[in-house]
């Protein structure tokens, strides 16, 4: 049975699926739909057609591509004549799912690259800046990654597959066929093996190279729920699966200004402001300059990580946003990897000039906690928050 994995969600089937915190009111706030609402990017949904895809002797083909990183154009046909056998992954650069399979791809890349395999990472946006070609490049020299990547921004390649996750892998032999799949996190062992059958297939011994048992960090025993992936703009929360705001003024308009009061219980699975802010279609945007970081964006959870992806809205310098968790600085032990410290003892993070997710909060250990987000500055845009339950923190 496929499961619907949509990015952002733990996803690994190394270890049993924790499920989302459901305890969400969802007969409040009363939402007044706007006319003429933008469609939502497109989300996972467990309807796809693997068996004509993995039947066709000739599987699907890049198509409708922008620009290349790391590689002169080319397409699986092309390489497939060159005795190539092709790895392709559906990826996001804000995705945190996609991100951890990330040392996987590289540890593939370096170890088959030079016996006949192939990785394209077809980057297939969820929001409008992934489709900037200077954060994806930005993004490739962040994680190190070597192997090609092709920008798919009108998602016509993710279409020519049938494909509804990320991240995605389709392997792809000699002939064109598709021969394996796997969609979200885990597997990594299943995977690497289909991928040695495949280059044997095509003539390439790989006996002499070591078989990788690394399945990737397992989940905290502990972890009974985990809150779900939070988003900001009204294009996700406009359906049965949003209301992810817990003030109902979010929802009497689109595209509108409101100086926010929190004064409502918070909710898990909600999140809530204090201060003017503005709800755009990708984003929740901080909407005044202030002085003393009195305005908040706040959120209980729970997991051990929390990662948010911000986008700075407009050309600005970077500009730092004070964390709280329940109410304190973040202390090292519980820092992400993005946390700062200045020297009034605040944790903060330093929002860059392009967007992308920061790691805010990697607990020793599982739990339910209350993370505030500061900002000063009117740049400050807030697309998404992901958690974690693994050992590891992420």
């Amino acid at each position: 049975m496929l499961v619907a994995i949509a990015c952002g969600s733990d996803s690994s089937t190394a270890e049993p699926t924790i499920e989302p915190t459901s305890a969400i009111d969802f007969a409040a706030p009363t939402i007044n739909i706007p006319d003429n609402l933008p469609p939502a990017r497109a989300t996972a949904t467990p309807e796809l057609a693997l068996d004509n895809l993995m039947a066709n002797p000739r599987g699907p083909e890049l198509t409708g591509n922008q620009e290349w990183f790391n590689s002169e154009p080319t397409s699986i046909g092309t390489l497939n004549l060159q005795g190539q056998v092709v790895l392709i992954d559906f990826w996001t650069y804000t995705c945190i799912n996609c991100i951890r399979t990330l040392p996987f791809l590289l540890d593939w890349d370096k170890k088959y690259r030079d016996r006949g395999l192939s990785i394209i990472g077809v980057h297939s946006p969820e929001f409008e800046f992934e489709e900037i070609a200077e954060n994806v490049q930005s993004a490739i020299d962040r994680y190190g990654i070597e192997y090609a990547v092709v920008q798919d921004n009108n998602m016509s390649t993710w279409g020519a597959f049938n494909n509804r996750f990320w991240p995605a892998k389709y392997l792809i032999d000699t002939t064109g066929g598709v021969t394996y799949t796997h969609f979200g996190e885990g597997d990594y062992a299943e995977t690497e093996v289909q991928i040695r059958l495949a280059l044997e297939a095509a003539g390439n011994d790989v006996s002499d190279i070591p078989l990788g048992s690394d399945e990737g960090p397992g989940r905290d025993p502990n972890a009974t729920s985990q809150s779900r992936e939070l988003y900001g703009g009204y294009g996700r929360s406009y359906s049965d699966q949003g209301l992810y705001a817990g003030q109902p003024e979010y929802y009497d308009e689109p595209d509108q200004q409101v100086l926010y009061t929190d004064n409502l219980p918070h909710q898990d699975g909600r999140w809530y402001l204090q201060g003017a802010w503005l709800n755009t279609e990708e984003a929740i945007v901080h909407a005044r300059e202030t002085t003393d970081y009195e305005d908040y964006l706040v959120f209980k959870f729970q997991g051990r990580s929390v990662n948010v992806v911000i986008n700075p809205v407009g050309k600005t310098a970077p500009f730092k946003v004070i964390v709280e968790l329940s109410g304190k600085p973040i202390t090292a032990a519980d820092a992400g990897e993005d946390i700062e410290y200045d020297d009034d003892g605040r944790s903060f993070i330093t929002v860059d000039s392009f967007g992308r997710e920061y790691r805010v909060v990697e607990l020793d250990k599982w739990g339910e906690n209350e993370l505030r987000l500061r900002p000063n500055s009117a740049a400050f845009g807030m697309f998404a928050v992901t958690f974690g339950s693994n050992l590891d923190g992420a």
